[in-house]
């Protein structure tokens, strides 16, 4: 079972470390439109935590 983990552990950092640069060549307006996506999703979860965290205070 040991040598699955391991085998399942070296599969995945060998797909991230095939992936882990883009090989898409982006525009300056794709880059920023993604990070302001990435900002959008980051700021709503953040909302969402804090607003149940708020409910479940009252």
């Amino acid at each position: 079972m040991l040598t699955t983990f391991r085998r399942f552990a070296a599969k995945i950092r060998e797909i991230n470390q095939r992936y882990s640069k883009p090989h898409i060549k982006m525009s300056p307006a794709v880059k920023i439109s993604l990070l302001s996506l990435r900002i959008y999703l980051f700021v709503l979860v953040v909302g969402l935590i804090l607003y149940k965290f708020v409910l479940m205070l009252s």
